[in-house]
């Protein structure tokens, strides 16, 4: 018997999107588990993955992709999206001569729609996306994951200034799971540590449960 029969029948994220709810909490369990046994194998970034595992599963659950743009910052995170996305079976060839990328490649999917690896590249972007989206005359959304590292860089703030004085519709998910390969560091990481460990953060996170 199959230990993920969900995840078995996922080919792609439409195949997730069929899912009933409750369903999504024994999907991302089994999406774990199969990277951790991935991962085991050839190695690479399990922290970052193991971090995102639901945030991925409910993404794609929640966004048309790949119509939808979802941008990873930095590719480590995307070991998830690439099971989802088409990938598992070549999973266990990541980071190989010929196998998959270790992060997110164009050339690779359609559900990656830009390459980088490090980092706090992804909010420039996606707001490039949505300016030429805006340009077409689409409607579809521009998501961009950044983790708590990559936005302490330069690069990401100037794309969040850009982005507000353009004002074309875009999403920025901050990622602040403290996975990044050396210790945050610097104002912007204290600020987030304070932010999650307070009274008025604490207690809106009681009142969503």
């Amino acid at each position: 018997m199959s230990k993920t029969p969900l995840l078995d029948i996922v080919a792609t994220p439409a195949d997730l999107r069929k899912f009933d709810k409750k369903d999504l909490s024994q999907l991302a369990d089994e999406l774990r588990a199969e990277m951790v046994e991935a991962v085991s194998i050839t190695g690479g970034h399990l922290g970052a993955g193991l971090g995102v595992v639901e945030l991925t599963t409910a993404l794609h659950y929640v966004f048309n992709t790949p119509e939808d743009k979802l941008i990873w910052d930095v590719g480590h995170q995307a070991y998830p999206h690439k099971i989802l996305t088409g990938r598992r079976d070549r999973i266990r060839t990541l980071r190989q001569g010929g196998g998959l990328s270790g992060f997110t490649k164009q050339s690779e999917s359609a559900y990656d729609p830009f390459g980088a690896a490090h980092s706090s590249t992804s909010i420039s972007a996606g707001l490039g996306m949505a300016v030429a989206r805006d340009f077409k005359g689409e409607d579809n959304k521009v998501i961009c994951v950044i983790g708590d590292g990559a936005m302490s860089a330069g690069m990401a703030y100037e794309a969040m200034n850009n982005a507000g004085h353009l004002k074309n519709k875009l999403i920025v998910i901050l990622n602040d799971n403290d996975m990044s390969i050396a210790p945050p560091v610097g104002a912007m990481s204290a600020y987030l540590s304070q932010l999650i460990s307070g009274k008025t953060y604490l207690g809106l996170r009681e009142i969503g449960k």
